[in-house]
């Protein structure tokens, strides 16, 4: 097996990384606060999700699909609360995200930075998707899904979630 193959393809998570329980809930209140604040006084911070990269971190840290499902469903129902948008809209769509996120961690290292990029780049498409999917069937609102600003939001957020993940990686409980 090549060193590209041991990057992509890890037999199987063998260490949860665990965390303070202050960590757990610190962390995703103020990506929620951040995500509802920051833009009043830094419009061009605006494009930043940081509770989706938060909910990515952490179940692809956690890995294990049911911690995904939980670590969504409550930063998603927290930042509905926030905002302006229907109940249950991004607590579906953060779900779906948290699950996918803490699948992937079984079949990659995602530990190696270009995959956790690669996995931040995919998973903020896959959301505003997601989102915009809803958004069309279950309110029947028109709403237009641009590709071009959501991949350049994508890369930005990228960006932006591997910096976090690094900060968010000195967090974790040593054993």
């Amino acid at each position: 097996m090549s060193y590209d193959d041991r990057i992509l393809l890890s037999s199987r998570r063998q260490q949860i990384s665990r965390f303070p329980g202050w960590v757990l809930i610190v962390v995703p209140l103020a990506a929620i606060l951040s995500q509802v604040y920051l833009p009043l006084f830094f419009q061009f911070l605006g494009f930043l999700e940081l509770p989706l990269l938060v909910t990515i971190y952490f179940s692809l840290m956690r890995g294990s699909p049911v911690s995904g499902i939980f670590i969504g469903m409550l930063v998603g129902l927290a930042q509905d609360s926030l905002s302006k948008n229907p109940l249950g809209m991004f607590g579906i769509v953060k779900t779906l995200v948290g699950y996918f996120a803490a699948s992937a961690s079984s079949s990659f290292d995602v530990e190696h930075p270009i995959i956790r990029l690669l996995l931040a780049f995919m998973f903020f498409v896959f959301h505003q998707f997601c989102y915009w999917t809803l958004t069309r069937v279950l309110l029947a609102r028109e709403l237009d899904f641009e590709w071009g600003r959501t991949f350049l939001l994508a890369s930005l957020n990228a960006a932006v979630g591997l910096a976090l993940f690094q900060l968010l990686d000195k967090l974790k409980e040593r054993s």
